[in-house]
């Protein structure tokens, strides 16, 4: 495997050695890239090419640089990041090997630029899936892309997504999974894990495989429908896994102003429409999005 650009092993470690290929916390084994290309990685199917890394500084900021090198299907794996980023330029940290970080280059050429703005509630929607399926857990989203799970009878967030333009014709979209982390390791009290939710596996191979097939499937039903919510089955499946939907919330929108409404839809360009105290319908496009109470 040819390591990109910016992935490399921490200065201190001796000769061939990398902190992330030490077996210090034997509850978090790596991932098996040659066992995962193997599965993934065909000639007919959408992933081009997989590579997983010891550590680097972010999947997304260094795939996007290669953006126009590579053919779409180009997936990035780090073991751990060093400077992680969320939406709204927030970091992303977590101990190495404890979640699922990794990136993955989509050029949906045939889809109309003003739909690509379903892509990450598009991946949302397809991490949810797969995670339910492999980890056993209940899982849903608040929008636009957070993944939820219930630790404690409460909602927690265990994972993000970022999805950024790149290259000519490009779309990087970077997930963050916390898979292991146990609570004294949470980055604030209001994040989770699958392991702290209950899920019946931690074992991150799987549940990488299950993700990325589950993007798979989503994203060619929404390609061979020219990008369409409501043809692809894209629309209704998210609202469903929607726990944003039915509650009162307050959108936080850019330029220091916020509305307070019941969220009652997810309009046909993936907008969150709020119903105001005023009677009024608005949508919300960018913004950052708290739960109040529930209607």
């Amino acid at each position: 495997m040819t390591i990109p650009p910016g992935a490399q092993g921490d200065p201190s470690d001796g000769p061939g050695e990398s902190r992330s290929d030490r077996w210090s916390d034997l509850d978090r084994p790596p991932l098996d890239s040659a066992s995962l290309r193997r599965a993934l990685v065909r000639k007919e199917g959408l992933w081009s090419s997989l590579d997983v890394v010891p550590v680097i500084d972010s999947t997304n900021t260094d795939l996007a640089a290669r953006a126009d090198r590579l053919p779409e299907g180009a997936v990035l794996v780090a073991e751990e990041q060093r400077a992680g980023r969320g939406r709204l330029d927030r970091i992303w940290t977590a101990p190495a090997r404890s979640g699922l970080f990794f990136s993955v280059l989509l050029k949906p050429a045939e889809v109309p630029v003003e739909r690509w703005g379903w892509l990450p509630l598009l991946t949302g929607v397809a991490v949810a899936t797969g995670l339910s399926r492999t980890a056993g857990i209940d899982t849903a989203l608040k929008w636009p892309n957070d993944l939820l799970v219930t630790v404690d009878g409460q909602e927690r967030k265990a994972g993000g997504i970022l999805a950024e333009r790149a290259g000519a014709d490009g779309v990087v979209i970077g997930i963050g999974i916390n898979v292991s982390l146990r609570e004294d390791e949470l980055p604030v009290p209001a994040a989770g894990s699958l392991a702290l939710a209950g899920a019946v596996t931690t074992d991150r191979d799987p549940l990488l495989r299950a993700v990325l097939r589950s993007l798979e499937d989503w994203y060619g039903r929404w390609r061979a429908a020219g990008g369409d919510p409501s043809v692809s089955g894209l629309q209704e499946t998210y609202a469903a896994g929607c726990a944003t939907l039915g509650r009162k919330v307050r959108a936080e929108l850019p330029g220091d102003r916020s509305v307070v409404g019941e969220a009652v839809a997810v309009d046909g360009d993936g907008r969150l429409v709020l119903a105001t105290g005023e009677g009024v319908r608005e949508p919300v496009g960018a913004g950052d999005i708290v739960h109040l109470r529930a209607v």
